[in-house]
């Protein structure tokens, strides 16, 4: 039997659960190894397995299932910082490991089945509430420790150039004694990349899973990086839009300030998580050089948390700004078309002023151009001449009277 088995044996026959537990040492002990097996008894019944397909004759029978095949990105044995084998399944990882008392075993799962997490429950005894969370997914950064396994929960974010974007994917990992299992639901982080630095530095990945942990929480910080900068351009170019009056600014503020909840949501947890982590160096013996890799990983961790801040208040100062601006902008177009108007109204005092007073002459011309045959003044000598002072003196008379209105 290897050390993981005995351990896990020794682990339910013993175990007093977690610290602080107030119960008496054999009840707690008891009650443990009790929920474990009404566990494993979950697992191992036809209900939690997945349905009997009936036999069918052909060549397919030894095929294998996609499901495997596209849900198990990489699997691999370690022993002393090397790898001794590469399964091709899950089923074959755990043999070996059985047989390699001193390996460990790292598995990497890209959207796995519920049939291929029920299996890895069972084999290494994980805890069913962090199981369910990785089925779920869509849960919170957070660290959760079951006994001797540690699960964690991250959230790995990539900025897309073309449309201008930060993309979020979501990172499960189990750390056991000997095991580190990876379940990614998004395309970040890549995790190959991580397993090649780590497979590169053999006195680092020898020190055992938490070497893997901190490797994979250094390349999801790490990850941040190029989208801080990238979201550093885009608030520098929302800059430039706001004071030049682009009309889609806004959208593209609110989009962005989404983006950064979301990546608040993100990073502010990890903070936490590495404070909790490096308080338990002394109580897990962690080795003196990754605690120093996991304290830069915390300052990383730190800086980046407070640049996301930082950027979504200026954020917010930026859409304050604009709408400011665009108030201003519409009191000076609603200024300008009531200038606009006042102008209008002037010139149409100016041809109205002036129409009264050509209607006058008018008026009187059209009254004596009636051509009736019996009309006053009409054989008088002075007719004409008081007509023309007539027309006179009224058009004089109005031209005084709207020049005075200022109409004139």
């Amino acid at each position: 039997m290897s050390e993981r088995r005995a351990r896990s044996a020794s682990k339910n026959t013993g175990n007093t659960g977690n610290t602080g537990n107030t119960e008496n040492p054999g009840t707690a002990g008891n009650s443990k190894a009790t929920r474990k097996s009404v566990w494993r008894r979950a697992l191992t019944s036809p209900a939690a397995a997945p349905p009997a397909q009936p036999p069918s004759p052909g060549p397919d029978l030894s095929a294998p299932e996609p499901a495997e095949v596209a849900s198990v990105v990489q699997a691999a044995l370690y022993r002393d910082g090397v790898r001794v084998s590469t399964p091709a399944s899950l089923a074959d990882t755990f043999r070996e490991l059985r047989d390699e008392p001193h390996g460990m075993a790292w598995i990497g799962l890209a959207r796995p089945t519920e049939a291929e997490l029920l299996s890895l429950a069972a084999e290494f005894d994980l805890h069913p509430l962090a199981v369910e969370d990785a089925m779920e997914a869509h849960q919170r950064p957070k660290l959760e420790r079951y006994g001797d396994t540690l699960f964690v929960v991250l959230r790995a974010a990539r900025y897309l150039d073309a449309p201008e974007e930060v993309d979020f994917g979501e990172l499960h990992v189990f750390v056991g004694p000997d095991f580190v299992i990876t379940v990614r639901h998004g395309a970040a982080p890549d995790l190959s990349a991580v397993r090649r630095r780590m497979e590169d530095s053999p006195e680092l990945l020898k020190l055992g899973p938490e070497a893997v942990l901190y490797a994979i929480l250094d390349a999801v910080v790490d990850g941040y990086v190029p989208v801080v900068s990238g979201v550093q351009i885009d608030i520098d170019e929302i800059e430039t839009e706001v004071f030049r009056g682009d009309p889609e600014v806004s959208r593209r503020i609110y989009e962005l300030s989404r983006e950064m909840v979301e990546f608040q949501r993100a990073t502010r947890p990890l903070v936490g998580m590495l404070h909790g982590l490096m308080a338990g160096f002394a109580k897990y013996g962690t080795d003196e050089e990754l605690q120093r890799y996991l304290r830069d990983v915390a300052d990383h961790v730190t800086h980046t948390s407070e640049r996301v801040d930082g950027f979504r208040q200026a954020l917010t100062d930026i859409l304050t700004v604009n709408a400011t601006l665009v108030t201003q902008q519409q009191n000076a177009e609603m200024r300008a078309l009531a200038e606009a108007g006042f102008e209008q109204n002037e010139e149409i005092k100016k041809i109205s002023s002036w129409a009264a007073i050509l209607f006058a002459p008018t008026l009187v011309g059209t009254i004596y151009g009636m051509n009736f045959e019996h009309m006053p003044e009409l054989g008088w000598s002075f007719g004409y001449p008081f007509a023309i002072g007539l027309m006179g003196v009224v058009c004089v008379s109005l031209y005084v009277i709207f020049k005075r209105r200022d109409w004139l």
